[in-house]
């Protein structure tokens, strides 16, 4: 057992260990481009944030009218984030530093992610973090993409933790929703500071309304190891 006890530890990707979201959206408007729609920005972008690749582009079809293959569009969109990603992916610097001080204390780790298995595994290899998360599950893998809990229930039956005893870290209101229909604990780093304010983001344990600029890899881990020291000023930081 750790030094955390039963405690398993999992990280949504994209917005939360990795500032990927720039990749996203730039992956995002050359496809829309390709196929016309010329006036895609950051704030329209912004809207789907936590949602999955395929849900994503399923949307767009319906917004924008696109005639292409949903299968067509998720390769198209996949094969420019990678390129992308695999150029460079930025760590949030405390993220590093907490993956290290739970892998340094046998805490059971996992990455539990809207975007492709191929584009995880691409940035988990990139960035140097694949060495400390070894377990990871794409969206693709499950029936139902976040809210729906299916990725975070997969993510902790693949490290044969009770959902329980699994804290997910998230930085988007579905994400939260997700962590909250598993049975999950949540420490919540909204990506998109403006959305905090999501009743998703209320079901947290932990609030941090400032997003990546008031996460620190000490509060984050004195917090596992006593939910109730922090959570009574979180949402105050």
């Amino acid at each position: 057992m750790s030094a955390l006890g039963r405690t398993s530890v999992i990280f949504d990707l994209d917005g939360t260990l990795v500032d990927s979201e720039p990749n996203y959206f730039e992956a995002g408007r050359q496809t829309l481009a390709e196929h016309g729609i010329t006036d895609f920005t950051w704030a329209d972008h912004e809207r789907y944030v936590g949602i999955s690749t395929r849900e994503t582009l399923t949307l767009w079809k319906e917004r924008y009218g696109l005639r292409a293959p949903l299968e067509a569009l998720l390769a198209e969109k996949n094969r420019r984030y990678l390129e992308l990603a695999r150029a460079c992916t930025h760590v949030y610097p405390e993220m590093r530093k907490f993956v290290g001080l739970l892998a340094d204390a046998g805490v059971p780790m996992a990455v539990a992610s809207g975007s492709s298995a191929a584009a995880i595994e691409a940035i988990l290899t990139g960035t140097g973090l694949a060495a400390r998360l070894t377990t990871f599950v794409s969206a693709d893998e499950v029936a139902h993409g976040k809210p729906a809990p299916d990725v975070f229930l997969e993510a902790a039956a693949r490290l044969g933790a009770a959902p329980a005893d699994c804290v997910v870290l998230e930085d988007a209101a579905p994400g939260a929703a997700a962590a909250h229909a598993a049975g999950m604990r949540c420490l919540a780093i909204p990506y998109v500071t403006a959305q905090a304010d999501d009743p998703a983001f209320g079901t947290a344990g932990l609030l941090l309304r400032g997003g990546q600029a008031e996460f620190t890899a000490r509060t984050a881990y004195d917090w596992l190891a006593d939910p109730a020291a922090t959570s009574r000023v979180s949402g105050t930081s």
